[in-house]
């Protein structure tokens, strides 16, 4: 008999989240309804007269927080909010989907159609250069969920990874794990007056979303589902003799014998229906796929404590390579006020994603980190593309997330004092299990496993006093403390050759010495990675108001982080506002202005790094590495120890960086407020950024991190809502508008060391010049003679590219310094990734319970690279490359431009020509969407007095998504490009959707 032991390990991290668990449980037993429904707390801290006057509604303010974002902001309510009317009859799966196009200020890019991948916000605009994932990771807003603050992965894996395709593990959005259903509003906090109170996890701006929450009143039950179809898109497929027809006129013209002989095997032979039969390979990568969501929630309670619970359910599809995302959830809200001053609060929300991730190879070769031989793509035979889908019968791509928040509340009021307790807590956890069997990787096979968790910490208490001084005259004055504790970790691991492919091996064991050894002959490569950063904060705040109509307030914080270095670990915040409302105090009535208030707010910010390496100093790495693969840990299989030489050296003197905002803006209501506008006009230093300066290679270093770059972004926010027909009930004719539209304009003031320039791989960086721009060569057509190439005055030499002489067939490029040899010096700075002008427009019309509404999203001004048309054209170079940017793809094989449309350059030439830093693949990449279309029907109108008794509110209703795009880009979605504004062709597109609906509240 084998005795088994069970050991509890119970460590920081658990013993946070027990407690916090306990208290919750706790307060449910302690504060529960008797059967008469009255409070078990009363009989314990009130007598008969306290509970019959206490109400936990008019309370709830303090324990929200909502006052948090309320107090400095102007009164307009519609300011910088999302108009959830919008999306709560559409399939949206991600914070990020919910709110592009439907704000003003905020850039959502969705460079993938793929259910549950990354998206990005960008809040006014870019903070620095995007050099890599780890800059995109670092200028995302942070998002509050009924005040707590949402942690997000760490960017510590891409450390270990030559590519950034996708990070390691599940890769999911953990932003998907919000339901859409249980939204109540949404706002996106911009300016110094709404981010005061939040601190340098704001200082990216901030995204609050507050759910819906226990209320007093009669039990109520909401039930909300729909179910839909992803569209198929149409795409034209091509075979052999497509791919055939469009090298041959250039092996015409250019191609040598010993060219001709090298002809790509898979192109030569005609008679390979594999390749040259039909093209139906898109019977099977594109499917109309069902999707569904159901949501249930049922509420009540008395005014002194009430509850909410919630359970839903929801599948996601892109009808693309079988992509998928299912998304389980439940929330649990308890409201009670045991005495008439004390309110008490808590919330649990808990989520589990499950992705159906993607087939490409590029990504799969991305993991798996050796290139097989790729001589041969797979054939657009819907044949052999069935065979090679059946090879993932055998092999496991699980990947999960499991994540859960939640807070416990406790709020005082007595004479003017307020008191404000919490504790918060935000947990995830991403699991990942890969095996690619060897049919999939030319005779070996893969294992990796992956698990991660991020966790979020965090207690604040805000004390508040009122004092007013007179009939006109009041100060509130407020001082608070929090404290913030994240953890991130990941364990990771990935091994070649088990056994068999039957042996889908993902564990391994440790010997005596503790090292960690392999079985079956299996080579196993373990990888561990741990952040720990801490964040206190202190702030006080004096409010002043005369009237009702003036309003001055100032903040002062004081904020510590660990990941910033000892010396200068604290820095000092102030932020001030001042608000007027011009129609009370000098217009009082006006015929034409129902409101008119004018802001202004000024506030410098910490903004907080995304890693600790910074903090310490110079210091040692165990990698004996070279950039082509980071992961390797050893020298001659010694583990070993070095400089940062491939990451770049930090040295001493790194302190905060700051944003510096400054804004100024107008809120505006006509008609008794059916049209109301608001205006912002904004200022940004984004200070002290830290940027790796290239530095001499003797030194042996990559790059030494260096502060002292400014980005700034100046720009205008406009949004505007008009009621145009207004309805007394639903048998009337009823009209809304809205319009929001943002504009943006970055640019570099300053770079490290005083430089006016530094060019940092592919990318050049120079003051005067948007952080995003573009860096190419400008194409001026072809030299179709060898008598057109210049030729020197001094030398008599014809015209070279970085020291290639060229000839005819070659790019007739700009050779902007004169020298007669085109190089980086001739490079310009063009263009830029990141629109100017983002934004959205609908309507909402309504009459006898039918209603119609519909949504633009429109993005301008930027531009794109095409990596993917390069890479077609390149294809002497790119066929058969090890390159990963190169792979081709089953949807290699569709008709993506024409050729005829670019020079015939020589493909075989040394210099290149079809490469892609030229203006040549330099396209506009704006574009107008209409982004979704609803037709709904209040079933409870009309004179149905049956119906109307039977539910208090119910609703059915068809909508779509995603309908057309009009934009000059005709290769593809302009949304489909990565974060540095190449399109690859890689993604999934954006599917078209149609779903029907229902909605009820019994």
């Amino acid at each position: 008999m084998v005795k088994k032991t069970y050991t509890f390990i119970m460590n920081t991290r658990n013993l946070k989240l027990l407690i916090v668990l306990i208290a919750l449980v706790c307060q449910t037993q302690l504060f529960g309804q008797d059967s008469t429904g009255r409070s078990k707390a009363l009989d314990l801290f009130n007598d008969s007269k306290d509970s019959a006057s206490g109400n936990v509604d008019s309370l709830m303010n303090l324990t929200n927080q909502s006052k948090i974002i309320n107090e400095l902001a102007g009164s307009n309510p519609y300011r910088a909010k999302v108009d959830t009317n919008i999306i709560n009859r559409l399939d949206y799966v991600s914070i990020q989907q919910m709110v592009k196009g439907n704000a003003a200020g905020i850039y959502v890019a969705e460079p993938n159609g793929e259910p549950g991948s990354e998206q990005y916000m960008f809040i006014h605009g870019l903070k620095g250069p995007m050099l890599s994932k780890k800059d995109l990771y670092a200028q995302q807003p942070v998002v509050f969920l009924n005040g707590v603050p949402l942690i997000q992965n760490s960017t510590m894996p891409l450390e270990i990874q030559s590519t950034d395709f996708n990070m390691v593990g599940p890769a999911t959005n953990l932003l998907a794990t919000l339901n859409p259903n249980d939204i109540e509003s949404i706002e996106v906090l911009k300016d110094p007056a709404t981010l005061a109170k939040l601190g340098p996890i704001a200082a990216n701006g901030a995204i609050w979303v507050q759910t819906k929450s226990a209320k007093s009143g009669e039990k109520q039950i909401s039930i909300d589902g729909h179910f839909g179809m992803t569209q198929s898109p149409k795409v034209t497929p091509v075979n052999a003799a497509y791919e055939n027809a469009f090298r041959q006129p250039f092996y015409e013209k250019y191609a040598t014998a010993a060219d001709l002989i090298n002809y790509p095997i898979y192109l030569k032979d005609s008679t390979d229906q594999e390749y040259y039969g039909t093209a139906d390979w898109t019977d099977l990568y594109f499917k109309n796929k069902p999707f569904y969501a159901v949501n249930m929630s049922l509420s009540g309670g008395s005014e002194r404590a009430n509850f909410r619970f919630q359970v839903n359910n929801t599948r996601s599809v892109s009808g693309q390579d079988g992509a998928a995302l299912d998304r389980y959830g439940l929330a649990f809200f308890i409201n009670m006020s045991p005495l008439t001053w004390l309110t008490v609060s808590s919330m649990i929300n808990a989520n589990r994603l499950d992705r159906d991730r993607n087939r490409n190879i590029r990504d799969r070769l991305a993991e798996v980190r050796y290139t097989p031989d790729l001589s041969n793509p797979l054939p657009p035979s819907y044949h052999v593309y069935s065979q090679y889908i059946h090879e993932f019968d055998e092999a496991i791509d699980d990947n999960k997330v499991n994540s859960i928040q939640g807070y416990f509340s406790v709020g005082a009021k007595l004479s003017g004092f307020s008191f404000l307790s919490k504790i918060s807590v935000d947990y995830n956890e991403a699991l990942r299990d890969a095996f690619w069997p060897t049919e999939l990787l030319s005779g070996n096979n893969f294992v990796s496993y992956y698990f991660g968790y991020n966790q979020r910490f965090m207690v604040s208490n805000t004390a508040s006093y009122e004092i007013k001084l007179d009939d006109a005259n009041k100060i509130d004055l407020e001082a608070g403390q929090s404290y913030q504790a994240d953890i991130n970790k990941y364990d990771y691991a990935f091994g070649y050759n088990t056994p068999n492919n039957f042996i889908k091996f993902r564990t391994t064991k440790i010997n005596d010495a503790g090292d960690y050894v392999g079985i079956f002959d299996m080579q196993y490569f373990p990888f561990f990675g741990k952040l720990n950063q801490r964040l206190a904060s202190f702030y006080g705040q004096v409010n002043y108001s005369y009237k009702d109509y003036l309003k001055l307030s100032g903040v002062l914080r004081r904020d510590g982080s660990s990941n910033v270095q000892q010396d200068q670990r604290w820095i000092t915040s102030p932020i001030v506002n001042l608000s007027w409302d011009v129609l009370k105090s000098i217009l009082h009535e006006s015929k034409a202005l129902s409101n008119f208030e004018l802001r202004a707010s000024y506030g410098t910010f910490g903004s907080l790094y995304n890693t600790d390496i910074y903090s310490k100093g110079p210091r040692y790495v165990t990698d004996a590495s070279w950039p082509a693969d980071p992961a390797i840990g050893s020298y001659v299989g010694i583990a070993a120890s070095s400089r940062p030489y491939t990451s770049g050296w930090a040295g001493y003197g790194i302190g905060w960086q700051k944003s510096e905002k400054m804004n100024l803006g107008a809120d505006l209501g006509f008609m008794e407020n059916r049209i109301q506008v608001s205006v912002d006009l904004y200022n940004e230093n984004n200070k002290n950024r830290l940027l790796p300066v290239p530095v001499p290679q003797e030194l042996g270093y990559t790059a030494a991190y260096k502060s002292g770059m400014t980005v700034n972004n100046k720009g205008v926010d406009l949004s505007v809502r008009g009621q145009i027909f207004a309805a007394g009930n639903q048998d009337q004719f009823a009209w809304t508008t809205n319009f929001n539209l943002g504009l943006n304009k970055n640019k570099i003031t300053a770079l490290p060391d005083g430089l006016q320039s530094v060019v940092i791989g592919d990318q050049k960086l120079e003051v005067g010049q948007s952080a995003d721009a573009f860096w190419v060569y400008k194409n001026q057509g072809i030299y179709t003679d060898i008598a057109q190439i210049p030729v020197s005055n001094q030398t008599g030499v014809r015209q070279s590219f970085n020291g290639l002489l060229l000839n005819a067939g070659d790019p007739n490029w700009a050779d902007l310094n004169g020298d007669n040899d085109i190089n980086e010096n001739d490079k310009v700075l063009t263009g830029h990734y990141m629109p100017t002008v983002t934004g959205g427009f609908g309507n909402d019309f309504s009459y006898k319970g039918f209603n119609l509404s519909f949504q633009f999203y429109f993005a301008l001004g930027q531009k794109l690279l095409n990596q993917q048309i390069s890479n077609r054209l390149n294809f002497i170079n790119t066929e058969g490359s090890r390159d990963l940017n190169t792979v081709k793809e089953i949807t290699y094989w569709q008709k993506i431009f024409d050729a005829n449309e670019y020079p015939m350059y020589n493909p075989w030439s040394n210099v290149v020509p079809y490469q892609v830093d030229q203006d040549l693949f330099l396209e506009d990449a704006s574009f107008v969407k209409l982004r979704s279309l609803t037709i709904g029907y209040d079933l409870t109108s009309g004179k149905n007095e049956r119906r109307k008794k039977a539910f208090r509110s119910a609703e059915v209703y068809l909508s779509a998504t995603n309908l057309f795009t009009v934009s000059p880009f005709k290769h593809g979605d302009p949304e489909l490009v990565d974060y540095q504004g190449y399109y690859r062709g890689y993604n999934q597109m954006l599917p078209k959707t149609y779903t029907i609906g229902l909605r009820m509240d019994l």
